[in-house]
């Protein structure tokens, strides 16, 4: 796997993305990034388009960062990028075992 630091305003939102971000999700993911890093990279396409990480480019221009790190999935048609995208949604939802306490308490780290 190749790592690789993108402009950040190279990066396009997908158009067929579903999942969005509010401001206030935006700012917690920003405080994320300056508390632990930014540990988990953009997965791009070739044209660099976003397939999952538009949260974390939001929260980057927010705190003015010029360049993110990123994966190319050069191997992914257009059917297995939507496919992807929404796989991607579907995991995000709560866990079981992962009460409103303990996310009371991962979101009192990033304050």
């Amino acid at each position: 796997m190749n790592f690789e630091n993108r402009p950040t305003h190279s990066l396009r939102p997908y158009p067929g993305n579903a999942r969005t971000h509010s401001p206030k999700q935006i700012k917690q993911i920003a405080r994320s990034i300056e508390r632990f890093g930014f540990n988990n990279p953009v997965l791009v396409d070739d044209d660099d388009q976003i397939i999952a990480g538009h949260g974390r480019v939001e929260a980057a221009k927010l705190l003015n960062m010029k360049t993110v790190p990123t994966v190319r999935l050069s191997h992914l048609s257009e059917a297995e990028k939507k496919a992807y995208i929404l796989r991607t949604i579907a995991s995000r939802r709560r866990p079981a075992g992962i009460t409103r306490s303990s996310r009371s308490s991962f979101r009192a780290l990033l304050t």
